[in-house]
Formats: C-alpha cells, sequence, structure tokens
C-alpha cells in the first residue's frame, strides 16, 4: 500500500490533509514515516481514520518525528495519573476511567483547552507534533478546531506585519487559566509555569514560511504596556481564528489527528459533562526555544 494524502476539503488544498494507506497498528517504514512528514509541512494537520491503536502503537509511530515530550503539562498527581508519563491524558476521566465531578479541580483545568492554544508554548521548547487518537468519543459535541496561522500572516497588512515581526510574548499556563477564572495554583506549580518568552513570527525551518505564533497562553510582549498588549494579543487571535482559516475535526472513534504546532493553533469544543471522552496525546518536542531558532 502507497501512502497517499488529500485535502480535507478542496477549497483549502494546502491546509488539513487525509492520510490514506497505512495502518498504524504495523511498524511504519522511513519511506512512509517521510510521505507523512513532508504531508504535515504542507498541510499543517493530518487526519488518520480508523486507527484502533493502543498507547505502544501510538509512541512509536510518533518517534519516527523527534523526541517526545513528557506529560509534564496538567495538574494531575503522580498517585492520579492513568497514563504513563509519555502520554497525555485528553479526558475527562478519572484513574479508574469515572468520569470527573463537574467541579473536581483537573477537569476545571482541563477546560483551558477550549481556548485558543498552541500545546506546550508555556514550555521554554513548546511542541513540534501533536498527535491525538480518540479512543472514547462522546456522543455530541467534542470537535476541535484548528486555525492556519501561516495563513493568518499571509492575511496581515503590511504595516502590521512590519509592526510585529520582531516581537517576544510571554506565555504562561498560569496566565491562560487565569482567563477561566481559574487561580487554584500550589506555589510549586506557579513556578513551574513561570512565563517564558516565545517569538511572535515564525519562520518554518524547511519551507520557509511565516506563521504567526499565537497561544491563549500568551499575556505579555515584551517593551509594551500590559494592557495595550494583550488587546494587540486579542486582535490578532480574532484576525487568525477566523472561519476563513480554520477548519473543525468532527472526531470519529479511533480517528489519529495529527499537528503542527508551530504553524497552526487550535481548541477543544464543548460536550457533555457527563460523557465520557478519552484522547491520548503523544508530543514530538521542538528542537529548541523559538528565540534560539532562525528568525
Amino acid at each position: 500500500m502507497t501512502v497517499t494524502i488529500t485535502p480535507a476539503n478542496p477549497a483549502r488544498p494546502d491546509f488539513v490533509g487525509v492520510v490514506a494507506g497505512i495502518d498504524l497498528k504495523n511498524p511504519v517504514s522511513a519511506a512512509d514515516a517521510a510521505a507523512i512528514d513532508a504531508g504535515m509541512d504542507k498541510f499543517g494537520v493530518l487526519v488518520f481514520h480508523g486507527q484502533d491503536i493502543n498507547d505502544e502503537q501510538q509512541l512509536a509511530f510518533s518517534r519516527h518525528f523527534g523526541p517526545l515530550e513528557t506529560a509534564t503539562g496538567d495538574i494531575a498527581k503522580a498517585a492520579d495519573r492513568r497514563l504513563s508519563m509519555e502520554v497525555n491524558d485528553i479526558s475527562n476521566l478519572d484513574k479508574n476511567s469515572n468520569v470527573l465531578a463537574r467541579d473536581d479541580r483537573r477537569r476545571l483545568f482541563s477546560l483551558g483547552n477550549m481556548l485558543w492554544h498552541s500545546d506546550s508554548s508555556f514550555k521554554a521548547t513548546p511542541a513540534k507534533y501533536s498527535l491525538l487518537s480518540a479512543r472514547v468519543i462522546p456522543g455530541e459535541g467534542g470537535n476541535t478546531e484548528f486555525a492556519d496561522m501561516r495563513a493568518a500572516w499571509d492575511a496581515l497588512d503590511p504595516a502590521m506585519k512590519s509592526e510585529i515581526r520582531e516581537m517576544i510574548t510571554d506565555h504562561s499556563q498560569i496566565f491562560s487559566r487565569g482567563i477561566l477564572g481559574f487561580t487554584d495554583f500550589t506555589e510549586e506549580e506557579r513556578q513551574r509555569w513561570a512565563p517564558v518568552p516565545q517569538r511572535l513570527v515564525r519562520r518554518h525551518p524547511k519551507t520557509g514560511r511565516l506563521s504567526l505564533f499565537l497561544s491563549a497562553h500568551a499575556g505579555q510582549i515584551h517593551g509594551m504596556p500590559v494592557p495595550e498588549a494583550r488587546a494587540m494579543l486579542r486582535d490578532l487571535t480574532e484576525h487568525a481564528t477566523q472561519r476563513e482559516f480554520v477548519h473543525a475535526h468532527v472526531w470519529r472513534a479511533h480517528d489519529l489527528v495529527m499537528w503542527d504546532n508551530r504553524v497552526t493553533m487550535h481548541r477543544a469544543r464543548r460536550y457533555p459533562a457527563d460523557k465520557p471522552r478519552d484522547l491520548h496525546r503523544t508530543t514530538v518536542a521542538d528542537s529548541s526555544p523559538t528565540l534560539a531558532q532562525a528568525a
């Protein structure tokens, strides 16, 4: 079988591709991994339907694309974890696979996933690729939306491009959760998620395309008063998430969706709080802090 990638929406032939001709339960060849990597450079988001895989198979596939992050972006204690430290638990379940109470601290923290964001932008070295596998989905809601930050950059007027081209922002989960009114952090968590600097505009290392690097985690712009910075970041986010730049993925059981955090933002959508939703995410780390990458 040969790997093929076709646009999910023919009207957007360069954003979100659907992959066929591969079964992730089996070892993936170097040639197939290279074809997928090239597909990521073009589409930014790839969808693999019908992949009934376990964590070990997901990890094996993910390692083709670089070193993996550990799951240190949530507030679950070690004794409460369901999954290994290489797999992010994107669910509303406790370690016994029961749905979390609506006011459970872990669930309230996880609601931040419903804000537009880029994975791990709150880490000094943010994420490269995320791979999200749908094990259990609710009967309604729970879609994931993706915004093309390359197209968003291209659509800015020249004056705005010039103004923001060299800007540096600070990202922190303390800030993004505060937007929702979640302030229940321990001192250790506040230190762990102290703000980190990121470029506001990034250049893709292979394609050379520029893109906005926005996220709900971004709360400051260096050298700018905070209120002005937040107003600008809000304006840019509203621009980047116009419907013309956004694709909504409607999950099917056993979908795997892979995206490039360097050129996209994403967010989860609401679903019934009493219905289980269990997705497992592996995350490929980027090569270096954005300030150390070519501008």
